[in-house]
């Protein structure tokens, strides 16, 4: 994309008294805006600031990681201005991908950067990765899926305590906040009731039950039944049975799991083993009834947003055990002001020139921008930074992603701003 190149050309430092003063003024907020930073008075040192849009700006450094010197891109975003607000940006399906600028573009975001580790390969044969992601999703205030079982997550390891359930989100009073997203929800029948083991998500725990609505997509099902509670690469269920229910009614069945379009108003139910056996229990007609939602753990206020991603500092500390050793381009989220300043983080990828950080780097990287909270998103590849100024019609790569073009992803962190 030639993106450190072009984003250095074209918002370098100008001469002139104006522009050093508003540099600044930009750096000083941006260095001391919240939480750990100005508590020890550390930032980090910024070569170029600017104002992406109102309550948006944005800042290039590099710092000197255990393996060499990184250069990093945040983006400062001021959730207690009104004109501003964060959103999961999404392809349009939770089995889709597609590169962050065109989800920036596609939504009219100011600004964005990748999200959460997705299903992008998969160890059996035959199978199709789904390219969805591996937490919950909401976007918009609604829930699009459920967490994965965390033997089934695609990333590094994630510290002690950690889960694919784990979230960074933003509620309805537009406040920043971590919090634990588990599944709730059931299946209804004459027979009985049976709880959900998964909700448009690409791995179900043995023997459970998972729901597919239309905003899955249109990639193959089968993906759900393979792996274990202990292994992603196990074997693939046998033992699986599919039902559809429209209007309270079965309106079909199937030994294995389907693929295609799900119709709007239509769930399709995939069982593996003991859940195989309970949805064989159905046939046409019978009455059948679905719910499912994603409740928290801390958080009373309804999350607009949410993505999924390992907490990597707390209450201005990195967690324990976080790795320390193995670098790589990573991408990472934060807050701090008490979740009224978001911070969004991404690393160059030119491998070559940029060797990346350690998930504890990551952690002390964020800890000087401001946050006082962080969570860990995907990298490598993944890791994609961009930003729409003013007047422009399509977004900017701002960091150099680490392969040939932009990766397509599962979702991205989207960034609005109505004042321009």
């Amino acid at each position: 994309m030639g993106g450190r190149t072009r984003a250095r050309s074209r918002f370098g430092l100008r001469a002139g008294g104006a522009a050093v003063a508003a540099f600044g003024a930009l750096a000083g907020s941006l260095a001391g805006a919240s939480g750990a930073a100005a508590r020890d008075g550390a930032g980090l040192p910024y070569s170029q600031v600017e104002q992406v849009a109102h309550g948006v700006t944005y800042g290039q450094f590099t710092v000197a990681g255990g393996k060499g010197a990184v250069t990093g891109y945040l983006l400062t975003v001021d959730l207690s201005d009104p004109r501003v607000r964060v959103d999961l940006l999404t392809p349009g399906a939770v089995a889709e991908r597609a590169p962050v600028s065109r989800l920036a573009d596609t939504a009219q975001a100011v600004a964005a950067v990748n999200g959460d580790f997705f299903n992008i390969t998969d160890e059996h044969p035959g199978v199709t990765p789904t390219g969805s992601s591996d937490g919950p999703e909401i976007a918009g205030g609604r829930a699009l899926k459920a967490a994965v079982p965390d033997a089934q997550r695609f990333g590094p390891a994630m510290p002690p305590g950690g889960t694919t359930r784990d979230v960074l989100g933003v509620g309805a009073d537009r406040r920043a906040r971590l919090d634990r997203l588990t599944l709730a929800g059931d299946l209804r029948t004459r027979q009985g009731s049976h709880p959900l083991g998964g909700f448009n998500q690409y791995a179900l725990p043995e023997g459970g039950i998972g729901a597919y609505t239309a905003g899955w997509g249109t990639v193959s099902r089968e993906r759900a039944v393979c792996g274990s509670d202990t292994s992603r690469a196990a074997a693939c269920a046998t033992d699986t049975y599919e039902v559809t229910v429209r209007r309270g009614r079965v309106t079909a069945v199937s030994d294995a799991p389907g693929q295609g379009a799900i119709a709007p108003g239509s769930t399709v139910l995939v069982g593996r083993e003991a859940g195989a056996d309970a949805l064989r229990a159905l046939r046409v007609g019978d009455r059948a009834d679905v719910s499912e939602r994603l409740v928290p753990a801390a958080s009373r206020v309804p999350y607009a947003f949410a993505v999924g991603g390992f907490t990597v500092l707390r209450d201005g500390a990195p967690l324990p055990g976080l790795d320390a050793t193995t670098a790589a381009v990573r991408t990472a989220a934060g807050f701090g002001a008490r979740g009224r300043t978001l911070y969004l983080l991404a690393l160059d990828g030119t491998a070559a020139a940029d060797p990346g950080l350690t998930v504890a780097e990551v952690a002390d990287v964020m800890r000087r921008a401001g946050a006082d909270d962080a969570v860990n998103l995907d990298g490598g590849g993944s890791t994609t930074l961009v930003t729409r100024g003013p007047g422009q019609a399509a977004a900017t790569v701002r960091n150099n992603p680490s392969g040939v073009a932009e990766r397509p992803v599962a979702n991205a962190v989207g960034v609005f701003s109505t004042g321009r």
